[in-house]
């Protein structure tokens, strides 16, 4: 998945697809402790999205509390 796909994507969106990557994760390391997977770069990938998905996810997070937060630029006059 590349990052132009992930960023189109809503929060709702971005939050199923990381339990759904999560879960191929955890039947792609099934199949590589059974030798049944034919392509073990396949794992690498799904880690890489994984990591991808996160960190939109957690930019968009702060970036709702930056906006929600008050702006608070006033100094001191002493």
């Amino acid at each position: 998945m590349k990052m132009d796909e992930i960023l189109k994507l809503s929060l709702d969106e971005l939050k199923k697809r990381l339990v759904d990557e999560e879960e191929n994760l955890s039947n792609l390391r099934f199949q590589l402790a059974t030798q049944q997977l034919s392509n073990p770069i396949r794992v690498r990938m799904v880690r890489r999205d994984i990591a991808r998905i996160r960190t939109v996810i957690r930019q968009r997070e702060i970036e709702a509390a930056v906006v929600a937060a008050p702006q608070t630029t006033e100094t001191k006059a002493s």
